[in-house]
């Protein structure tokens, strides 16, 4: 009796370990940084939190908004923010000004495979091809990403860059002042400057949009950092992270005019025209290159990114240039069959 007794015991605390061992994990709480206000550039994080993907990898995510990527990054490093969707040629020079000593942050998942650095201007005035530049007046907007790889293009490509004038002006007013013939051009994002020009009644024809990775810019763009803490003690969570993202990427390439209207949904006063607009020009453009086709979404090619450095480096002196495997870590991402996008 007392064998049977004990065998009921060990049948009994088998079968209540079988059925926790059923019960869905709760979720844990992340805080995800996006470094500006939402448009299309955040689709698939959208889609993997609409298309229940988040849960699926039994993550409850709150998405705050930042004020850029040095903002961004300062969060996650801080542990106030467990991921950020961050420039990753930002994360770069973030980490060599870091005299603090803090964590070492490194990005996990790059979703731009090409940064958006671009140069827009106006065809009526002079302007058709990056040559064109020289003698003109350039726009260059107080925290402006593209310019900082401007010079490396510059002298790639021969142009006198001391022949171009910058002026120094507001994010708020540099459409309207390209809209307006007040300058000749404006760095920025492709996907920004040049639709929002184009909404502000700027025929298309006139536009030259000339981004800097068609002349040589090798930078990669938009990318997800993780806390170290995080990644240190829940690996799996950060891996989680990433499936969700690269699933919410395939949704949104299936149906991209639906994650334009989710991704307007949650602006103030966001148009889903174009915000599609601006998405088939992300994907086009800065998510699915060649380069993705060939080696799937989500890492980086080593000798190019070391490329990528050293032209970061002709407008930023490094106190000690990074390696890239200081700047990414691929160990969380999936096999290459789980990071290529239909």
């Amino acid at each position: 009796m007392a064998s049977l007794a004990g065998l009921c015991a060990i049948a009994g605390l088998m079968a209540s370990n079988v059925l926790a061992a059923d019960e869905p994990r709760p979720p844990l709480a992340i805080q995800f940084s996006l470094d500006r206000p939402i448009d299309a550039a955040a689709a698939p994080f959208v889609m993997a939190s609409t298309g229940g993907l988040f849960s699926a990898e039994a993550l409850a995510v709150t998405t705050n908004i930042a004020s850029g990527s040095q903002d961004a990054i300062a969060r996650v490093a801080a542990g106030t923010s467990d991921f950020a969707l961050v420039d990753i040629n930002a994360l770069m020079r973030f980490r060599d000004k870091d005299k603090q000593g803090g964590p070492r942050i490194k990005a996990v998942f790059v979703l731009f495979n090409k940064a958006p650095y671009s140069i827009i201007a106006r065809r009526s005035r002079g302007v058709r091809a990056l040559t064109d530049i020289e003698g003109k007046t350039l726009g260059v907007a107080e925290g402006d990403l593209s310019v900082r790889l401007w010079p490396a293009v510059a002298h790639q490509n021969g142009i006198k860059i001391k022949t171009v004038k910058q002026s120094s002006i507001s994010a708020a007013v540099r459409e309207p002042m390209l809209s307006a013939g007040q300058i000749d051009a404006v760095t920025g994002f492709s996907y920004l400057s040049a639709i929002n020009l184009k909404d502000r009644g700027v025929p298309a024809d006139d536009l030259a949009v000339l981004k800097l990775a068609d002349y040589g810019c090798e930078a990669y763009g938009f990318a997800v950092i993780a806390n170290p803490a995080l990644a240190a003690a829940k690996p799996e969570t950060v891996k989680g992270f990433v499936r969700a993202a690269i699933g919410g990427l395939n949704l949104t390439v299936k149906d991209p005019a639906g994650a334009a209207t989710e991704v307007a949904n949650r602006m103030d006063g966001g148009s889903k025209d174009l915000e599609l607009e601006r998405l088939q020009a992300i994907l086009r453009d800065n998510i699915l290159t060649s380069e993705v086709k060939r080696n799937g979404i989500g890492a980086i090619d080593p000798a190019r990114f070391e490329r990528s450095i050293d032209q970061v480096s002709e407008d930023f002196k490094f106190q000690k240039r990074p390696q890239a495997s200081d700047i990414f870590d691929d160990q969380y991402l999936p096999p290459l069959n789980g990071r290529l996008i239909n």
